[in-house]
């Protein structure tokens, strides 16, 4: 298949930012469909069709429908040439796939959650919250499980149930990291590969929520190198830069300065 993938995404999306940063490092050039998730435009039947969970990203390559980031950036490596993401030997593509089953299953769910409490209850609460009923009526597209645990995010912050153990498990993942990175530069091997892919958009969000204080200072020395090193590739700009809305981009930084403080409290 030679004609250009077509990638269905949104700027705020780390999962969107991951298979924006395969396709770069990878040398792909993609047709883009920008899709508004923040009006609501991955609720479109027409979207809907594509990606039955309405959800960013999704890759069209050849009249193909490829979902699901992680599986995406497989098939970005294999139906592409260009720099293989991969290791050659078993047990590096083993220890790669590890690090993306661990993004999917447990860090991309705490992420969503540290974004809600850390910016997003923020701005709800300068705009009004109102009742809980009426934030069910404006939240209606999520099961009523999902909707409570936000509402209990907008309401108690950092101490709402679990919300805390989500900065624990971040930690955590920070800290193995630093452990894999003590022999080489990347996660996995001499070359960067899908591991350090899966896992850049997720130190990004720390960073775009003024959170970089959870591995400056000495604390993690290797992942801070790491992140340096992720930001000064070509392709990191055009990954994670220039597709994030600018208003959206500072009112997280915002956000995230006003909770940095009681986060940096309850680490120490």
């Amino acid at each position: 298949m030679t004609a250009k993938p077509i990638l269905y995404h949104h700027g705020s999306s780390a999962c969107a930012a991951k298979v924006r940063f395969a396709l770069a490092e990878k040398h792909v050039e993609w047709d883009s469909r920008y899709v508004d998730i923040m009006a609501g435009e991955q609720f479109a039947p027409d979207y809907l069709a594509l990606n039955p969970k309405g959800v960013v990203p999704t890759l069209v390559h050849g009249g193909e429908v490829i979902r699901e980031s992680s599986v995406i950036c497989e098939y970005v490596n294999e139906a592409f040439t260009g720099p293989a993401l991969m290791p050659a030997d078993p047990l590096g593509r083993a220890k790669v796939r590890l690090w993306t089953k661990a993004v999917d299953e447990e860090l991309h769910p705490a992420c969503s959650a540290l974004t809600y409490v850390v910016s997003h209850r923020h701005t709800i609460l300068r705009q009004g919250v109102g009742s809980f009923e009426e934030f069910l009526a404006k939240t209606g597209s999520e099961g009523l499980a999902a909707r409570k645990l936000k509402w209990s995010y907008i309401q108690d912050g950092l101490d709402a149930p679990g919300a805390m153990e989500k900065v624990q498990l971040y930690l955590d993942y920070l800290g193995r990291m630093e452990e894999a990175l003590a022999t080489s530069d990347w996660l996995v091997g001499d070359a960067i590969s899908l591991a350090d892919i899966a896992m850049a958009p997720y130190l990004n969000r720390l960073a775009a929520l003024a959170m970089e204080g959870v591995w400056e200072g000495s604390k993690l020395p290797r992942v801070a190198g790491w992140w340096e090193r992720i930001k000064a590739r070509p392709t990191f700009a055009p990954a994670f830069v220039e597709w994030m809305p600018e208003d959206l981009a500072k009112e997280m930084r915002a956000n995230g300065e006003q909770s940095w403080p009681e986060i940096e409290k309850r680490m120490s």
